[in-house]
């Protein structure tokens, strides 16, 4: 069964140091793939772009700078509020986003208690998953028994 942890909020795309835009964000979390979170940016555009990066992330970019390449978040001020910046690089172009870290904070807390921190692969089935791979099937019943059974070695085989 799949739980799903989501928040509507507006962040800040940074344009330059004296000017921003608002833009309209959703942070979603989904049981069935614990170890990350996605976030989709409706951009004004037909279709909203959307990002996917590490949950381990976001908790570690909430207290100090962390991560590299694609996506770099750390904590910040905006005048008086508190922000998590997050740097995102992609072929299409570069995006600086200002993200208030009392809304992210509060979004990351509901996730860590639906799948707390280490107990990520329990949500994954790979117990099960690895159980039903490895169940023979009755079709496999040649292969697992002697394919010549009753023939004993003759002097000189082995």
């Amino acid at each position: 069964m799949q739980n799903a942890v989501e928040r509507e909020l507006e962040v800040e795309l940074v344009l330059s140091p004296e000017r921003s835009v608002p833009v309209p964000a959703r942070l979603s979390y989904f049981t069935d793939d614990p170890y990350a979170v996605h976030i989709t940016f409706h951009v004004g555009s037909e279709s909203p772009v959307h990002w996917t990066f590490a949950r381990e992330l976001l908790v570690e970019g909430a207290f100090r700078p962390c991560g590299h390449g694609d996506v770099r978040i750390w904590p910040a001020r905006a005048g008086d509020q508190g922000v998590i910046c997050v740097a995102l690089t992609s072929p299409d172009g570069d995006a600086l986003l200002e993200v208030p870290s009392a809304a992210v904070a509060a979004w990351v807390e509901r996730t860590l208690r639906v799948v707390p921190p280490g107990t990520e692969t329990t949500m994954l089935g790979l117990e099960g998953a690895l159980a039903r791979l490895l169940t023979p099937l009755p079709a496999d019943d040649p292969w697992l028994s002697d394919p010549w059974p009753g023939e004993e070695p003759q002097d000189g085989e082995a």
